[in-house]
């Protein structure tokens, strides 16, 4: 069985965004140290655009070869024109009720029962799922998270959207790794208590 994992950047205070969804300020903390450790141990999560400019253009993917989106995770991308933004992963879906075609052929669509839909996924072979965001789709995807790996950065913003809509309720999770990076980065790994 696969995992799904939820791997997310967020502020000290736990938000992934503004209140607007925009997470653009996040890019102030990409030093070289905590993009090379990105490259070397998640190169399959650096989006197409990028891959070349950080060296990973030919890296096979090391622990996720699928990747679930939201639609407003994929829609800056798409706007820029990049239609397809992990093409070199085995398989791309963006959780959307209002699109109603893939404007690319290797992206294709989820609506309707998304957790039955990704434990379908689950039950397939290869390497893991990445939950790549946001708040909502972790909300709907709380029960099907088996791990989570949160990219904390060294700032406090003080409101915005929070990793998870999910709503009050106490699931406990495991510590299984914690990396703490030279400009200040931390990336922790949990797995889900079940």
């Amino acid at each position: 069985m696969r995992k799904l994992t939820y791997f997310i950047a967020t502020t000290v205070d736990g938000f992934i965004g503004a209140p607007d969804g925009d997470a653009d300020f996040i890019y102030a903390y990409l030093d070289p140290e905590f993009v090379g450790h990105l490259a070397a141990e998640y190169p399959e999560t650096i989006a197409g655009p990028g891959r070349k400019q950080f060296g990973v253009e030919d890296a096979a993917p090391k622990r996720f070869d699928t990747v679930i989106m939201g639609r407003n995770t994929y829609e800056p991308g798409l706007k820029a024109g990049m239609t397809s933004p992990y093409g070199h992963m085995r398989e791309q879906y963006v959780v959307s009720r209002s699109l109603t075609e893939s404007p690319d052929p290797q992206v294709r669509l989820i609506s309707g029962d998304l957790a039955a839909q990704v434990r379908e996924l689950k039950a397939r072979d290869g390497l893991g799922i990445w939950l790549c965001g946001g708040a909502d789709l972790a909300a709907q995807l709380v029960d099907e998270i088996d791990e989570y790996i949160v990219k904390t950065y060294p700032v406090v913003v003080g409101t915005g959207m929070p990793m998870s809509r999910a709503g009050f309720g106490v699931r406990d999770l495991v510590l299984t790794g914690c990396t703490a990076l030279g400009g200040g980065q931390v990336i922790t790994s949990y797995d889900v208590k079940r």
